[in-house]
């Protein structure tokens, strides 16, 4: 066991607690499925993704709240107007909550201004995650520390001193437990792009929980990242990838995100622990796989082995081929027939 809490001491990160989730310290990786901004504007779309999400089997459900007054210019007007289009008011957010919550999954939403935090703040929501685009944000980043709740931040677009200088700002105010997300910016993200061994740097540098937040198409790089310890994981999901919109393209449809989750779970069961030894059901099967000591001829009782008399075939349920050597210079107690397996109670 010593060596098995070596290897793991090596790879977990301190632990984050989100309500009673925990990211990192060994836990299983934490799903969010990314229902952001994929119900268009619709109340009753944004409630089926609640489902979906569920049905799914995901640990978090999340969406993005925002007023579009305070993060866009007026002089954008095209961006200006799809954020009206898109903005939910407080009071939908709360039945959103209400919804997830029933279908016993965590709700989570993105603020993107200081009034959206004292929003989600005042509805209880356990961590605020950060979106790519604030981490370059000082005061945001000040305000919604100081609120004292974990934070999961994305990190795309962002250098690693960019992402030092955050932690550092979110440490001097309230210093409240954080875990960072990789994240490559586009929609949909190349393959090419998504260097996912940036997770252990920012983790073994940084000492949090790192995860993936995926913008690829598919469901391979999730499962991917989740195999290289990614300790939490969002991926964006909608109900037809179809639909107009600037994140259904790169997003999972229902079947694929319950794949998602199958399969990062599959994976995470697949990892062990790290130490090379059988495992129970190889047992049965090395009887037959392996070889073991027969005769290879007849020998009489009391005869002195050598090594001529022997030949190593299956099944290797008798003397194991690797004890040979051993065997060489001992007796048979009885006599052994050519092709009979040896066993170490036919030796004196």
């Amino acid at each position: 066991m010593a060596v098995a809490d070596a290897i793991l001491a090596h790879i977990e990160t301190p632990a984050v607690h989100v309500g009673d989730r925990q990211i990192g310290g060994g836990a299983r990786c934490f799903i969010i499925a990314e229902a952001g901004i994929n119900h268009n504007g619709d109340v009753s779309f944004a409630h089926r993704l609640v489902d979906t999400a569920a049905e799914a089997g995901a640990d978090a459900v999340k969406f993005q709240t925002f007023d579009p007054e305070q993060v866009v210019s007026r002089r954008d007007e095209s961006q200006l107007a799809m954020g009206r289009r898109l903005a939910l008011s407080p009071e939908v957010f709360a039945q959103l909550r209400a919804h997830a919550i029933s279908r016993r999954l965590m709700f989570l939403s993105t603020p993107f201004d200081a009034g959206s935090a004292d929003v989600l703040d005042r509805m209880g929501v356990p961590a605020f995650k950060i979106p790519s685009g604030e981490i370059t944000n000082p005061p945001f980043l000040a305000y919604v520390a100081r609120k004292g709740k974990p934070m999961l931040i994305s990190t795309g677009m962002a250098s690693l001193p960019e992402v030092v200088e955050a932690l550092d700002i979110v440490g001097a105010h309230g210093n409240p437990p954080v875990a960072l997300f990789h994240c490559v910016s586009n929609y949909p993200a190349a393959p090419q792009e998504c260097n996912l061994r940036a997770m252990a740097t920012m983790r073994s540098l940084l000492h949090v929980p790192v995860g993936w937040s995926d913008h690829t198409q598919g469901i391979s790089l999730s499962v991917a990242a989740v195999a290289m310890g990614a300790e939490l994981l969002e991926k964006h999901f909608t109900l037809d990838r179809s639909l107009p919109g600037p994140d259904h393209q790169a997003s999972l449809e229902p079947a694929e995100l319950q794949a998602l989750v199958k399969d990062v779970r599959a994976t995470e069961a697949a990892l062990g622990d790290g130490l090379k030894e059988p495992v129970k059901s190889e047992l049965a099967v090395a009887l037959w796989a392996r070889r073991s000591l027969h005769a290879a001829r007849n020998i009489a009782a009391g005869e002195v082995l050598e090594m001529s008399d022997l030949v190593l075939l299956r099944p290797g349920s008798g003397i194991p081929a690797s004890r040979a050597g051993s065997v060489v210079g001992r007796r048979p107690k009885t006599r052994v027939p050519v092709g009979s397996l040896l066993r170490e109670t036919d030796l004196d």
